[in-house]
């Protein structure tokens, strides 16, 4: 798993009026949760550019004020008018303990419903797994070479060293469609042709 290093300050106002006010200096309110005591501070929004508006999942090393802690992103409020963020819910993570994470699906290899005709379309976007924070891989990727024409690759098909997977096993994450010229040739190949 990518990790990145974030700095943040330390809050010592948490209510509405402060938050805005950090807000009006382009700084996100941001709360850390996990090991029972609750880090309330602020970073820079411009440090979430290369860290929110990816498909990627990252681990972030934060520094607030000098004391380092590893943690992944919960939760994130916008704008609902002008998509600004709002605020950052982080979870820290422990070594010791299994953390369920969203990865991105990427896939490698070249179908053969694909040279067939068909169209590749990836039915999940992210899959939630459960792992070590050491175990997790930066993204699961699916080799479809020997994904055929109308065949799917569910999640029950998939095998990963040391994580598992949290969602339903029958759920299909890539798929190979019929399209309708691919269609039409094998109807063309079958039908006899009229006299």
């Amino acid at each position: 798993m990518k990790s990145v290093e974030l700095l943040g300050t330390l809050r010592e106002n948490t209510g509405k009026k402060a938050s805005k006010g950090l807000r009006s200096q382009e700084n996100v309110p941001c709360v850390l949760y996990g090991n029972g005591d609750n880090k309330y501070f602020s970073a820079p929004a411009s440090a979430f550019r290369e860290i929110i508006y990816t498909p990627n999942v990252y681990l972030l090393n934060l520094n607030i004020n000098g004391e380092k802690r590893k943690a992944i992103i919960q939760e994130i409020q916008f704008h609902p008018v002008t998509d600004a963020l709002v605020h950052i819910d982080f979870l820290e993570v422990n070594d010791n303990k299994k953390l369920v994470v969203s990865l991105p699906v990427k896939t490698s290899g070249n179908s053969a419903g694909v040279r067939e005709g068909g169209k590749l379309s990836i039915e999940k976007k992210k899959l939630k797994v459960k792992g070590f924070v050491k175990d997790l891989p930066e993204d699961i990727n699916i080799d479809i070479t020997p994904l055929g024409m109308g065949k799917s690759i569910r999640i029950g098909d998939l095998a990963f060293k040391n994580i598992e997977f949290v969602e339903a096993s029958a759920m299909p994450v890539v798929s190979v469609k019929l399209t309708r010229a691919a269609r039409e040739a094998a109807e063309a190949t079958t039908t006899p042709a009229k006299k």
